[in-house]
């Protein structure tokens, strides 16, 4: 019997790319209730309605709550009953969190923050939150902000665990291909307009992960978490010039245009820190981070220090697995997305 059995499951930011693939994944299971919580109307009026035509036999397990991370009480309203919560709420915009912080800090962080105080005080049993490979030593706003609310999850994960309630973990992953503002749908775009496609730097690297296997990221993290833990997938990843070319093998060759790298652009991700490598366990396919559990006894972080620091190296998009451009392709032909513009 799974936990999800009859259960009430609740995904944050839930008319999002993850949330539309959680979607597929539970709804034909034995699982009682998912509630969406969002704050676009629209967009939650096409879910109903596509869910309505695909799925009739189970699209009433589906509940829409109109409400904003922003706003603790409108979480704390959606929360009474639920059992398990995906927390994917977040402004994920590298140029709109750089122009506009304020608003990555009110929705990432204080926004995460009031999920997880209403999750603790409804008495919710384990919420997954997800983050990016951009909280790994962050120099942008949306990696900032991403990092500080990872800090707020292992906090609020040592409250909870110290009342013996709510457990709370965190995983960390990289591009998700496909998903809202990524590149290759703009590549495909502009192939089909005839135009080249723009790349900022071709030998810049990334992970590049299909929106199950973000899933189940999610769900191995909720299966074996332990407070305050981190999860990471290992992952395959592609300089930008071979997924170019991948994604030109597919849809035609329009050529290119080299734009430079933009501001607040590495020119590779990192998923595990040097330091976050000597208290992880390799778990095969995953990475596990221990939550660091020194209590608010300040001499154990001033007196009582380690010699060690860091491990020799961190898990990045640059010594993980490089996939050559015949190794893109298959990877971007386990996407819905991809397989559908190809009308496969």
């Amino acid at each position: 019997m799974s936990a999800f059995d009859s259960a009430t499951l609740m995904i944050t930011g839930g008319t999002g790319s993850f949330g539309n693939t959680v979607l597929k994944h539970f709804l034909s299971t034995d699982i009682g209730e998912i509630r969406i919580f969002s704050r676009d109307e629209k967009k939650q009026d096409d879910m109903r309605h596509e869910l309505q035509a695909k799925y009739p036999d189970h699209a009433r397990k589906v509940k829409f709550y109109v409400g904003d991370v922003r706003d603790p009480r409108s979480v704390a309203d959606a929360m009474p009953g639920v059992d398990y919560i995906f927390h994917a709420a977040a402004l994920k915009q590298v140029p709109s969190c750089e122009f506009f912080p304020m608003q990555a800090v009110k929705t990432n962080v204080e926004g995460t923050d009031n999920v997880l105080h209403a999750a603790i005080d409804a008495g919710v049993k384990r919420v997954v939150c997800l983050s990016t490979d951009k909280a790994a030593y962050p120099i942008n706003a949306m990696g900032i902000s991403k990092a500080m609310m990872e800090h707020v999850i292992f906090a609020n994960a040592r409250v909870a665990a110290e009342r013996g309630g709510t457990v709370i973990c965190c995983t960390r992953y990289g591009n998700v291909m496909c998903s809202r503002g990524s590149v290759i749908p703009l590549f495909i775009d502009q192939i089909r307009a005839g135009n080249p496609i723009t790349i900022t730097n071709p030998d810049m690297t990334r992970f590049l992960m299909n929106l199950d296997e973000a899933v189940e990221l999610v769900r191995f993290a909720f299966q074996h978490a332990e407070p305050g833990d981190l999860f990471v997938q290992k992952a395959d990843a592609s300089t930008i010039g071979n997924l170019a070319k991948a994604v030109q093998q597919l849809f035609g060759d329009s050529g290119t245009r080299i734009i430079g790298t933009r501001h607040g652009e590495k020119l590779y991700e990192t998923l595990v820190t040097r330091e976050e490598r000597l208290r992880a366990v390799d778990m095969g396919n995953y990475f596990r981070v221990a939550a660091d559990n020194r209590d608010l006894n300040y001499d154990k972080f001033f007196v009582q220090g380690k010699v060690e620091t860091q491990s020799d190296e961190s898990y990045t998009s640059s010594n993980t697995r490089l996939l050559d451009v015949e190794g893109v392709v298959k990877k971007l032909l386990t996407t819905d997305y991809v397989k559908e513009c190809l009308g496969r």
